[in-house]
């Protein structure tokens, strides 16, 4: 690909993915539950791509990926969507999504160590300097107390969502080394695979194979669970991977990171919540942040 900053670009188009698909889960999972809600959209998602990868490849499941790429992109799989989201929907409910999300600014962070130990890059100092700003700036804004919020901050909670960052570091930096030249579309694939297979697992485990019936019914819960796989793990994590295929994985992560500044505005429209002057002031420091890194 020869479009300049397509990497970059990508990694945007993903941040608005993730605060589509936030909004569209959160309101889901208020219906039926958060773990139902993931393995639901891993199956709508498997069913997108799947059908775009029929329309471009005339097959519906992956093909020609040899056997080392399945190996990572499975294990990128299974630390993103498996273990990663499922110790941050945990710390969601010990410590609340305030906390859980300023932890989670440690994901670039993260992405940029495991990406230079794993794939040997490194970045220029411009846009370690972008990256400090926009990380910065996103700390502001998520750590900011809201009225009501008031959750007790536990050490197990603050160990969940490390540990959620982590995983989702360590996939999305697997991913790129399982991917190498392939088609994102194939292997987003291949992650969701290994996040139904995983999660099939714990249902089966678990029991609670009849709670996706049940969740199922609610029509409204499903128009909402569908609206997140497009943005979600369809599209989001396509344009994620597409995102460090072509520029360096921490750059990405950056880029990726600034979902908690876009949802400001939707969230006022939607569920009327209040812009603080630290949200505006957040804002504009992240745009500074992002255009310094892409003039790196």
């Amino acid at each position: 690909m020869n479009i300049p900053y397509a990497g970059e670009f990508a990694a945007l188009a993903t941040a608005v993915c993730w605060t589509m698909t936030s909004l569209a889960f959160e309101s889901a999972g208020k219906r039926v539950g958060s773990l139902q809600v993931n393995i639901i959209r891993l199956f709508m998602a498997f069913f997108f791509l799947s059908s775009l990868n029929y329309f471009f490849n005339g097959s519906f499941l992956p093909i020609g990926l040899p056997a080392t790429s399945w190996t990572w992109l499975l294990l990128s799989g299974v630390a993103g969507f498996l273990i990663g989201d499922l110790l941050l929907f945990q710390a969601f409910v010990v410590i609340g999504a305030r906390i859980s999300m300023l932890i989670m600014t440690l994901v670039p962070i993260m992405t940029a160590m495991l990406s230079f130990i794993i794939l040997g890059e490194s970045m220029a100092g411009t846009a370690v300097i972008g990256m400090i700003i926009t990380i910065s700036a996103i700390i502001y804004v998520v750590s900011g107390r809201k009225k009501g919020d008031d959750r007790p901050v536990s050490g197990y909670g603050v160990a969940l969502a490390t540990g959620g960052a982590f995983g989702q570091a360590l996939g999305l930096v697997l991913s790129k080394l399982g991917m190498a030249d392939f088609s994102p579309v194939t292997a987003t694939q291949v992650r969701v695979i290994a996040g139904i297979v995983g999660f099939s697992i714990l249902f089966t485990m678990l029991k609670r194979w009849h709670l996706i019936k049940k969740s199922l019914a609610d029509i409204s819960a499903v128009k909402r669970i569908a609206t997140g796989a497009f943005f979600g793990p369809f599209l989001g994590v396509t344009l994620s991977l597409a995102a460090v295929q072509y520029t360096k994985a921490g750059i990405a992560a950056t880029l990726m990171a600034i979902s908690p500044i876009l949802i400001i505005f939707p969230s006022k429209v939607l569920f009327n919540e209040k812009i603080r002057g630290r949200d505006i002031a957040g804002a504009v420091i992240t745009v500074i942040g992002v255009a310094i890194i892409f003039m790196s």
